[in-house]
């Protein structure tokens, strides 16, 4: 342990029996949690940076969406909007930017469209002004919502980094903990994230007896895949419906050859995108910030001259896709659209039939408390 995290243990002894003594009141009922009509499902995670809970939304809503639970205009995601520099209540419209919603609820109005997409620091307003906006409304599902017991969801699934399982960790700010690991009891659904993709039974059963999961728990592991290379600035009409959808290049076109990418990253966990890059190109160069760092013109003059001191004439800059959000600034876009800048979405997948096991956890809850499904079966 480095010396600096030694200095702020006891900082972290103090906040974590704040943090133990707040979810004490709500779970002996001193402070209350609220508890609404419609399907609630709450993503999160026990720590600070990437778990994947954007993805995993994102999964959600597609799978509610594809298995005609509700139409797109029927649900809802909802998080405080981390990064932006507007408070309270916000709907997402197409127009949003990332410094009015945050990164993550601007990529996900960009890629949904017609769901509502809303930002509010507290999420019993937010549900609260969605249900009078959309009436309509049959699931709101909560990004990054499992520390925030003023609401009480119907579907609690936390997520669990596989890099991080036999990490050794602390309360902040010594570490990346928000609450003790023990708080991983209140959730319905556990999902390691960022598995291999090849995990054996053996490996499984390591990993359930490690997290050590209650008997009402169910545990699933996921894993991510990398699309083709999306133009961060290039978008094409959707002859369907109007709407613009992104460009698409197959990224074998340049990680078959001899390319060098220059990746740029302001995200919290990076190891499995640089793994993935370089297992399949020559060259990689990495300019890595924090996660939810905004560009500045400064950082474009270093990104431009790092771009142009790379000799190979077969050369990109890669980012991801929360990035791209951020990079679309005014400032920021002006100085950069006429680069060659490509984002590689990623998509979840779930090992053997753990998709198919957490599609029916997800389908069945919201089936069983639709409003409107309790009404028709007392018509009935």
């Amino acid at each position: 342990m480095d010396s600096l995290r030694i200095l702020l243990l006891p900082f972290s002894l103090i906040y974590g029996a704040v943090v133990l003594f707040y979810h004490f009141l709500y779970n002996v009922g001193i402070l209350k949690s609220k508890k609404f009509d419609i399907p609630v499902i709450s993503v999160g995670n026990l720590t600070v940076g990437g778990t994947g809970k954007t993805p995993h939304v994102e999964y959600i809503l597609r799978k509610l969406a594809a298995e005609g639970v509700a139409k797109h205009s029927e649900l809802a995601t909802l998080s405080r909007g981390y990064g932006r520099v507007t408070s309270g209540f916000i709907l997402a419209n197409d127009e949003s930017s990332s410094s009015e919603i945050g990164d993550e609820p601007r990529q996900m109005k960009q890629k949904f469209g017609n769901i509502n997409v809303a930002v509010d620091e507290s999420r019993v307003h937010g549900i609260d002004k969605l249900l009078k906006l959309a009436p309509d409304l049959k699931v709101v599902v909560l990004d990054d919502a499992f520390q925030h017991r003023a609401v009480k969801p119907g579907l609690s699934i936390l997520l669990e980094d596989y890099f991080a399982l036999d990490r050794t960790d602390f309360m902040l700010p010594a570490g990346n903990l928000r609450e003790p690991k023990i708080g991983a009891r209140r959730a319905d659904i556990i999902v390691v994230t960022n598995s291999p993709k090849l995990l054996s039974p053996l490996e499984r059963r390591r990993i359930d007896a490690r997290i050590r999961t209650k008997s009402e728990q169910k545990l699933f592991f996921s894993y991510v895949s990398y699309g083709d290379l999306v133009p961060a600035f290039a978008k094409i009409s959707d002859t369907n419906g109007g709407a613009e959808k992104p460009l698409m290049v197959n990224k074998s076109f340049y990680f078959e050859r001899d390319y060098s990418i220059l990746l740029l990253t302001g995200i919290a966990h990076t190891y499995p995108l640089r793994e993935y890059y370089k297992g399949n190109i020559s060259e990689l160069i990495h300019m890595k910030y924090d996660d939810h760092h905004e560009y500045t013109k400064e950082d474009v003059k270093k990104i431009l001259e790092k771009f142009d001191n790379i000799v190979n004439e077969n050369k990109i800059i890669l980012t991801t896709e929360k990035d791209a959000m951020r990079l679309a600034i005014p400032g920021v876009f002006k100085a950069l659209e006429k680069l060659p800048i490509f984002y590689i979405p990623i998509t979840i997948n779930f090992h053997d039939d753990d998709g198919a096991e957490f599609k029916k956890e997800i389908i069945d809850y919201v089936a069983k408390n639709q409003i409107y499904s309790r009404v028709h079966s007392s018509q009935s």
